[in-house]
């Protein structure tokens, strides 16, 4: 049943974490540029549908929490250091995309759906790219969490 449990748990992070990485790291060069050309139905498209993509495999991606904690108590590595420190992380990119740049990105999309000027989408397409490079840095920690694992001796 464990190898079962974390099969899902790092399948459902490999389907629903990185499609959100990847579209949020190329949502701010989509969105500056359909900014700087209004109208251009291409361009609205590809950041309309990057932002969808964030959306809703963000929402996929509680799976991953789900079958995380299954996993762990499974294993019975619930209070164990690197993975409290692997979920705060996961909290706090949880925290980041949901307040940072869901949010950021949400509103670029109303800026492009009203053609709004491109002076208007400089500070936060460049916060979001910020935000968006936090919410990947926290993922490749608990990546590493996971993988490497400090102290534990589940041999999993």
């Amino acid at each position: 049943m464990n190898k079962f449990l974390l099969s899902v748990h790092v399948l459902t992070a490999i389907i629903a974490i990185g499609p959100v990485t990847v579209a949020a790291s190329m949502f701010p060069p989509a969105a500056r540029a359909a900014l700087t050309r209004p109208g251009d139905a291409h361009a609205a498209a590809v950041s309309r549908v990057l932002y969808r993509i964030c959306g809703i495999y963000s929402a996929v991606g509680l799976l991953v929490v789900v079958f995380g904690f299954l996993t762990a108590q499974s294993l019975g590595v619930l209070s164990q250091g690197w993975l409290i420190a692997a979920i705060a992380l996961t909290g706090l990119a949880a925290l980041v995309l949901a307040f940072a740049v869901l949010p950021a990105q949400r509103d670029l999309m109303d800026e492009i759906t009203a053609a709004l000027p491109v002076a208007a989408a400089g500070p936060t397409s460049r916060r979001l790219a910020m935000s968006v490079g936090v919410f990947n840095l926290l993922w490749v920690a608990v990546t590493v969490l996971m993988i490497i694992r400090p102290g534990s001796t589940t041999g999993v």
